[in-house]
């Protein structure tokens, strides 16, 4: 079989086209390989301690740890139809020396388990990199924004008034939370261990017979060598809810890159025209339009983020239908699943950093949907103000109402609102509060409360907990 792929036949488009070379090499089949043998090394430098095996037969597998053979391994794999032996025997023809002691005592899921365990930690160092660098990125633009007052909306309709960082800290928050609870699956990550068949270490027991050495103590000694810890208990795999712990933390992060994507598309619509994505000067928006300025990268977050959400259910269900001690369910899918689950997020975070560092905050545009809008949520200002000074605060509301209702269709029709003028003119309201009162409390641009105050807080607790 070929190990040599071109754009003539279907390759992936991780292959070539999402994520990053270092997540690539992490999932790559000569990185794999390698890690394998880095475990059947470890086993027989343990089993060496015992008394099993030689110290020629040791180094005769280092020498030959990186003389990775796909090629061959496909070859004998098409014969045997067992992918892990077809490594093992591809290693021990380049072995005569210790060739023959490879795997000894072990089935395929302690030496592949754990392998995708180290891999998984690996993908999970890169998926924190980045989310630091992402976090620290908010943090900046949060600190430059904190005071730059905007229009907030709710369904979909303008509210009051709010600032462009404290609408940024509500991304950065949600993904402070994320990077606790992705570092927090990282650090409970656990191999299987080395335990035998169906967990119990009785192959290794029968090994170890004679020697000094417990089973115990030797998947210990192991796991100590490839830098990880052992679930106490395991069938011939470990506990398949690892797995969708993982997925769940990633889907996290997406679930608030996803939301920060479609905020994003929609205030980039015309009809609101306030933050813009980068666009390059010579960057094609549409083949047909020209014109055309598409969020093109918030739509390709939201377009992945839908898809890593997938693969949970299938973890999930990995983790629900292992029959008793083991069955091959999962084992075709996670092939699929973990990498391109964890290539997805490293994409997603790659487009985040593009879009957090070179997004555009159109400020006349912001300014003028304040002065259309903003008069509408200042009015509450206004209704306190009255309100403090002796007025009856039910009959100034449905003044306000009222005049809000009038100036609206004015608005609609693409005019100036006169709001400002009508509630500045009106008697009622002129007997407490002067005209000149009335058209301050109307500067929507002051009416954003300890937005600021609060978006600087949130930039705080990020910059304090990435310095840890």
């Amino acid at each position: 079989m070929s190990t040599m792929f071109s754009h003539e036949t279907f390759i992936s488009p991780f292959t070539w086209r999402y994520g990053t070379e270092e997540m690539r090499e992490i999932f790559s089949e000569v990185h794999k390989r390698r890690l394998l043998r880095d475990i059947w090394i470890a086993i027989a430098e343990t089993q060496a301690e015992a008394g099993l095996v030689t110290n020629e037969q040791i180094e005769d597998l280092k020498d030959h740890r990186n003389d990775i053979d796909i090629e061959r391994a496909a070859e004998i794999e098409q014969e045997i139809r067992h992918d892990l032996m077809a490594e093992i025997k591809t290693y021990a023809e380049q072995c005569p020396v210790g060739g023959k002691i490879i795997h000894l005592g072990a089935t395929s899921m302690d030496i592949l388990d754990n392998m995708d365990v180290i891999r998984q930690k690996e993908a999970l160092d890169i998926i924190l990199e980045k989310l630091s660098a992402l976090l620290s990125s908010f943090a900046k633009r949060i600190r430059q924004e904190a005071n730059t007052a905007c229009m907030a909306f709710t369904h979909i309709q303008p509210a009051e008034v709010t600032t462009i960082g404290y609408r940024l800290a509500q991304t950065a928050q949600d993904l402070l939370d994320d990077f606790t609870d992705i570092s927090a699956v990282r650090d409970r990550l656990k191999g299987k261990g080395i335990k035998g068949a169906v967990g119990t270490a009785a192959s290794y027991a029968a090994v170890l017979e004679g020697t000094d050495m417990s089973a115990r103590s030797f998947e210990q000694r192991v796991m100590v060598r490839i830098g990880l810890t052992a679930f106490e208990g395991a069938t011939q795999v470990y506990p398949r809810k690892q797995d969708y712990r993982i997925g769940t933390a990633l889907a996290g992060l997406c679930s608030t890159l996803y939301k920060f994507a479609l905020d994003i598309r929609m205030l980039q619509t015309p009809p609101i025209g306030e933050w813009n994505e980068p666009f390059r000067d010579k960057q094609v928006g549409s083949s047909a339009m020209p014109f055309k300025r598409n969020p093109i990268n918030s739509e390709k977050i939201d377009s992945l983020c839908r898809s890593a959400v997938s693969t949970v259910d299938t973890l999930w269900h990995n983790a629900s239908s292992m029959i008793l001690e083991r069955t091959l369910d999962d084992s075709a899918n996670r092939r699929i699943v973990l990498p391109e689950l964890f290539l997805t997020c490293d994409e997603v975070l790659k487009t985040s950093q593009r879009l957090i560092d070179g997004l555009v905050f159109n400020t006349e545009t912001i300014q003028r949907n304040l002065g259309t809008y903003g008069l509408f949520a200042a009015t509450e200002r206004v209704l306190m103000d009255l309100g403090r000074n002796g007025a009856d605060r039910q009959e100034m509301h449905e003044l306000i109402r009222e005049y809000s209702l009038r100036a609206w269709p004015f608005v609609m029709r693409g005019e100036e609102n006169p709001l400002l003028e009508m509630l500045s003119s009106d008697n009622e309201m002129l007997k407490y509060l002067s005209q000149e009162r009335i058209v301050e409390l109307m500067d929507a641009n002051e009416y954003t409360g300890d937005a600021a105050e609060r978006a600087l807080n949130i930039a705080s607790s990020i910059e304090e907990i990435l310095s840890e």
